[in-house]
């Protein structure tokens, strides 16, 4: 294996699901308020990142929102797990060719980055058929900080494959600008998907070095992430 693909999950893996239900009906039940979650973004963040920015703008303390973290990601796994059958994700186009394509080479390791907590990453993609492809990751439940997740993901994989493995033999492929941000910190290669919420040319302003509308050309994708 010579090149890693870390993938982030909503926005270009998946779309939809009740993730943001089962986060506020949780967030209520454990601090009483779940802040401005109807106007606030959640994209390209992890979830202690956006849990924390929630209820501090509510008013809740540091220490209290630490220490009510461990009933709030329990909470919140249960009510996505039972929502989940009635309210799926949906893959999105390209998704599904592309992993499948993927998993028959040998040059090439498939992993996660993301912000979902990793228990969280698992319901979602398990829900949808896609968990399988992916051999390790990192996760928001590693950092509360979206750029320490790559080093976390670059270390996991060479455990993983027992590789060496530099920052540039690894892709972040993500939707958001944070995404993008986060690969460039340590110098790995970014493909930006426009299948979120943000447009192909804020992905290039980002500094993404290549865009694509979504990743339905099979062909085409695996020709930029194993180049």
């Amino acid at each position: 294996m010579r090149r890693l693909l870390l993938f982030d999950i909503d926005g270009t893996l998946v779309l939809g699901g009740p993730a943001k239900d089962a986060f506020h009906v949780a967030l209520m039940e454990t601090f009483g308020t779940a802040g401005a979650i109807e106007v606030h973004s959640f994209a390209g963040k992890t979830d202690p990142q956006i849990a924390r920015e929630l209820l501090q703008g509510a008013g809740v303390t540091d220490a209290d929102i630490d220490a009510g973290f461990p009933r709030l990601w329990a909470r919140y796994l249960s009510y996505l797990e039972e929502r989940l059958p009635a309210n799926p994700v949906r893959v999105l186009p390209g998704v599904r060719p592309l992993l499948e394509a993927l998993g028959e080479r040998t040059d090439v390791g498939l992993a996660l980055l993301t912000g979902n907590i990793a228990p969280g990453a698992e319901l979602k993609l398990a829900s949808a058929g896609l968990w399988r492809h992916f051999r390790t990751g990192s996760f928001g439940s590693d950092h509360e900080e979206r750029d320490e997740l790559p080093s976390i993901a670059l270390r996991r994989a060479r455990e993983a494959w027992g590789v060496s493995l530099s920052p540039r033999d690894a892709v972040v492929v993500g939707d958001t600008p944070r995404d993008v941000q986060c690969g460039r910190k340590i110098g790995m290669h970014t493909l930006g998907v426009a299948t979120g919420h943000h447009t192909v040319s804020d992905l290039e302003t980002a500094g993404a070095e290549r865009v694509l509308a979504d990743l339905s050309d099979t062909a085409g994708v695996l020709a930029l992430l194993t180049e």
